[in-house]
């Protein structure tokens, strides 16, 4: 596996999102054993890079890592998010980034992980009570203390990144980027490049839509946080079917997987994006790290950059207007 640096922090080509083990989409949850097979399967292949968050379970992902990562801890960068969770009493999916909510934050992110210190500590939605320079200024502090040892953003807009970045190095911002979230490459990656910051893409396969497995919402338990979402809406759904299809169809002539195919394109937007690909089985992490070999030819990369755009937006009405973005 390839390495790249994201803001001076070194990291494989290709991540893991550890957050459909434990929630959100269907099947999340049932086999915790091979979840953990499949994190320390990533490691093996040299993928290091493990995004996971307080929020996802809520909890019990960044335990499931900490468990799976226990004996080999200095093989692995943990990236992980804060402020979703309120710890003050007003509770989860409350979006609080006060300096003393990140104190509380972190050391029980660090008990969960069964570390002493986060690689990577990401704000994970940004708060609109707390001005972004006291939340950087209190992740400042857990910097000098040791305890992160960089920091990062989520779904964060270009000023609040520029103002972030003012107090102490951002490392990294994570967004939503794939073939069919291409919108950061227009807004924040020349902000990001200037700066010196690296993209950490998150959803890169279309919450799965884009390996073509998934052909009908029937599939999909009735609790998947995907049937929330536009793009998976009656009617959409179907149209964004098509796009699947001619993935499939730039797959078929490289001789890779629909999955590989949209890895490799985003790769080859940049050495300082990393994408982390999430699953739940070990057998998917070999197929999304193959990607790092695959090799997509000019004609290839013109079919994928003019696909059919998607229909619907990527998050519901109230989810969108969480994001910075």
């Amino acid at each position: 596996m390839q390495r790249i640096s994201l803001g001076g922090l070194e990291v494989s080509r290709i991540g893991l999102g550890a957050m459909t083990m434990s929630d959100y989409y269907t099947g999340a949850g049932s086999d915790e054993e091979e979840a953990v097979r499949t994190v320390r399967r990533a490691l093996d292949l040299g993928v290091d890079f493990i995004d996971t968050a307080e929020i996802y379970g809520p909890f019990v992902n960044e335990e499931l890592v900490g468990r799976a990562v226990a004996e080999r801890r200095d093989e692995v960068v943990i990236a992980t998010k804060f402020g979703l969770v309120s710890h003050d009493g007003a509770g989860l999916n409350v979006i609080d980034s006060s300096p003393a909510n990140v104190r509380k934050a972190v050391e029980g992110s660090l008990r969960r992980l069964g570390t002493d210190r986060i690689d990577l500590y990401y704000q994970h939605r940004v708060d609109p009570n707390t001005p972004i320079e006291d939340t950087v200024g209190a992740l400042a502090e857990l910097v000098s203390e040791g305890k992160v040892r960089h920091i990062g953003l989520s779904e964060a807009g270009v000023d609040t990144v520029r103002r972030a970045h003012a107090v102490h190095p951002v490392t990294a911002v994570q967004v939503e980027y794939s073939l069919w979230s291409r919108e950061p490459a227009e807004s924040l990656l020349p902000v990001f490049r200037e700066l010196g910051i690296g993209l950490v893409a998150y959803s890169p396969l279309g919450r799965g839509f884009l390996t073509g497995a998934i052909r009908s919402t029937k599939e999909l338990d009735p609790g998947d946080f995907r049937l929330t979402t536009p793009r998976f809406a009656e009617g959409n759904f179907e149209r964004n079917l098509r796009m699947v299809d001619e993935v499939e169809a730039v797959a078929a002539d490289v001789g890779a997987t629909p999955a590989q195919v949209a890895l490799a394109w985003l790769l080859a937007q940049g050495d300082d994006i990393a994408p982390i690909p999430g699953t739940k089985r070990a057998a998917r992490i070999e197929e999304n790290a193959a990607a790092d070999a695959v090799v997509l030819t000019p004609g290839q990369f013109a079919r994928l950059d003019t696909l059919t755009p998607p229909s619907g937006e990527r998050y519901a009405e109230g989810d969108l207007a969480r994001t910075g973005l």
